[in-house]
């Protein structure tokens, strides 16, 4: 039933379910573009499959991969899919997803049929469902993590995925389960975010909620004051998605996430209220938090680094801007079988992990050709660029961000030199809503025109000094309408004020605190 004063997706909902359209597909796809109805054109994104209004009559398809753990097949049956029916342009995002671009609509049933025998789906990756499921990207294999948390993304998209229990929930949700202790998944800017914690004890993960980038500004997210152990991780998260469902608000859109409920409720009627629910499925009421066992530091798992399986290595390769040819993707299929075990990690960087590596192989994975464009060592500036789409696809961006950000990017190294003495995290985001997490880096840019002597120009918003991890601040604008003409110049002084800044904050530390961190947990 629609409700007066809702927004117009809650009319289209209200109509049918917008998973609905799955049976309806075979039908849609035979009449083509020009005959799908506006109504149904956002019930599609219920199968993620997206119209791109910036290439008429394409469509973006987004692949759920819960966590990011993919293999040689599935990549290697996605690179087909893109050769022979897209562009042969796929682009890794920070959900760990693959999206593949320029899509007809008389492709998407073949599509969908070539996915499922591959054990991939694309559904509800996009408008209100539960998006896919971060995890730290070497879950299983670091040293650094008190449990694997994978299984319990896969616990947890089993619960809401093809179930209409959660396929009309107000506004998006996006959602982490980490046990990593280096920071790698960014949960505080998650609708949930489950982190490693101890407890009596026991590991397990502490919760937090409300996060989110753009829609009305970006919000850390709150401490829910919950410790839960990895068996009831799933379930919990389920109600707290539930309780959104059931109570979220379903107004203005940029007004509906989870964190305008908080706001409206304040958090201790919603901690109550998911106590409640919780004591009636379970005859147990919700546990205060744990301690927090996340490190300082934020790492993104790029480069070589030692298994816990004693011999095996996993190597980071950085996809510049998270853009990848079907050709890469083939190329990297090969290797991962060639030195691996055939297995993929995508990670929240929009990186790609090859993992299960002897050695004595690392050598020859070295000197491969592809290594030389998708790098283990990429510069302090690369490293930690992140970008969204930008112009080129998306209808709501106001500035191109992919090829801006290498542009950019390549000016600034030649500059710099070697004056980078570490990492430093820019992201880009073609708008605020914010899909390159512009708000959590060291320097965020959020694309924007601006007049310059009576001419329109792409220009952007620059935030400075945003921390992910345990303690995790919002960056601060710092300067409005940058033409990027200009915008080298200008991240020079940034850069240079920021690497001493740190220098200095990182010769305090070493002196005055020492992170002791438990090697093993049963």
């Amino acid at each position: 039933m629609f409700i007066p004063g809702a927004n117009p997706i809650e009319k289209y909902k209200s109509e049918k379910d917008g998973f609905d359209i799955l049976q309806e597909i075979e039908t849609i796809a035979a009449n083509g573009y020009a005959q799908i109805a506006p109504g149904d054109v956002e019930r599609l994104k219920w199968i993620g499959t997206f119209l791109r209004k910036r290439t008429p009559g394409f469509f973006m398809m987004r692949i759920r991969i819960t966590g990011g753990q993919t293999n040689s097949r599935q990549m290697r049956a996605l690179a087909g899919i893109s050769e022979r029916l897209g562009n042969n342009i796929m682009d890794v995002t920070t959900r760990q997803q693959i999206e593949l671009r320029a899509i007809k609509i008389e492709s998407v049933p073949q599509i969908l049929k070539e996915l499922k025998e591959i054990d991939l789906s694309s559904f509800q990756t996009g408008m209100d469902n539960i998006r896919g499921v971060n995890t730290c990207p070497l879950s299983g294999l670091t040293p650094h993590e008190i449990l694997d948390a994978y299984p319990y993304t896969i616990e947890f998209t089993n619960l809401f995925l093809k179930n209409k229990e959660f396929t009309n929930l107000p506004r998006k949700m996006n959602v982490t389960f980490t046990g990593c202790l280096e920071n790698c998944t960014h949960p505080e800017s998650q609708d949930i975010g489950l982190v490693p914690a101890k407890k009596d004890g026991k590991a397990g993960f502490n919760v937090s909620v409300g996060g989110k980038m753009g829609s009305g500004g970006f919000c850390n997210s709150r401490n829910l004051d919950v410790f839960v152990t990895a068996k009831d991780a799933a379930p919990l998260s389920a109600e707290i998605a539930l309780l959104f469902r059931d109570h979220g608000l379903r107004g203005e859109r940029t007004k509906c996430r989870l964190a305008f409920l908080l706001e409206s409720w304040g958090m201790d009627k919603f901690r109550s209220e998911l106590d409640a629910r919780w004591f009636s499925k379970t005859g147990e009421h919700m546990r205060p938090a744990g301690q927090d066992l996340r490190r300082e530091t934020e790492t993104d798992h790029l480069g070589v680094t030692p298994q816990k399986q004693p011999g095996l290595y996993a190597v980071g390769l950085k996809i510049p801007v998270g853009r990848i040819t079907a050709k890469q993707m083939q190329e990297l299929a090969r290797l991962s079988e060639s030195y691996g075990s055939g297995e993929l990690r995508i990670t929240p960087q929009q990186n790609i992990l090859l993992i299960n590596i002897p050695k004595e192989k690392l050598n020859g994975l070295m000197e491969e050709p592809l290594l030389t464009h998708l790098t283990p060592e990429p510069t302090p500036l690369s490293r930690k660029m992140v970008s969204c789409v930008g112009t080129d696809y998306c209808n709501i961006a106001l500035i191109e961000t992919k090829g801006i950000a290498l542009q950019v990017n390549a000016e600034l190294e030649k500059r710099c030199g070697k004056e980078v003495l570490e990492p430093i995290t820019i992201r880009w985001s073609g708008c605020a809503a914010g899909c390159g997490n512009h708000h959590t880096a060291d320097i965020g840019l959020q694309g924007i025109k601006a007049s310059v002597d009576g001419k329109v120009v792409d220009a952007v918003h620059i935030f400075v000094g945003g921390k992910s991890g345990k303690d995790a601040r919002p960056a601060e604008k710092m300067m409005e309408l940058v033409p990027i003409d200009i915008l080298p110049d200008v991240l020079m002084l940034i850069i240079r004020n920021m690497n001493l800044l740190k220098k200095v904050r990182r010769d305090v530390e070493a002196e005055q605190r020492v992170v002791m961190v438990p090697s093993n947990y049963e």
